[in-house]
């Protein structure tokens, strides 16, 4: 079905049509103690291997892009299908907000003092480079300062507005 995004009904259109997206579910932190936070995203891709980089999109109305920006780091924690509770809470599920979205589980640090899910499939420590604003997010640019992964055979992904474990 095709829309013109012109019309009153354009937003939700583009909005189904992002559902049919298949993407990887990550978690996003910043900050530190009980002044933390974190949300999904499954808009993190690499920029660049050499040096390493990462971007990620953060609507600039969560509770975790003024972390972002104060502490200038983020961790980023990439979800195996185990993890569908931890996106749950990340996601805001049940109204948890801040510091208790970590309750439930293992988190480390390593570089920057981000936050990290420590039985994540793939993490990235990264340093903030740069937030560039357009529309109601920013584009968050990471230099990867460590990175760790743990191949649990599988990946958690957001299709068709819900979450899906993917099989290696």
């Amino acid at each position: 079905m095709l829309r013109d995004l012109s019309t009153s009904e354009g937003a939700a259109a583009f909005r189904a049509a992002m559902r049919l997206i298949v993407g990887n579910v990550s978690v996003i932190t910043a900050g530190a103690g009980r002044d933390r936070s974190g949300l999904v995203v499954i808009s993190m891709v690499s920029l660049s291997a050499d040096p390493p980089k990462v971007i990620a999109c953060v609507n600039r109305s969560s509770s975790t892009w003024p972390l972002i920006e104060r502490f200038g780091h983020f961790g980023v924690s990439s979800l195996g299908p185990q993890h569908q509770q931890v996106a749950e809470r990340f996601s805001g599920f049940g109204g948890i907000k801040g510091a208790d979205r970590y309750e439930g589980a293992d988190w480390i640090t390593l570089a920057t003092g981000a936050s990290l899910l420590e039985d994540a499939v793939a993490v990235f420590d990264c340093r903030l480079d740069e937030m560039i604003d357009r529309g109601s997010h920013s584009i968050v640019i990471g230099s990867v300062a460590a990175v760790g992964t743990r191949d649990s055979g599988g990946a958690l992904t957001y299709w068709r507005g819900g979450y899906r474990p993917l099989a290696a």
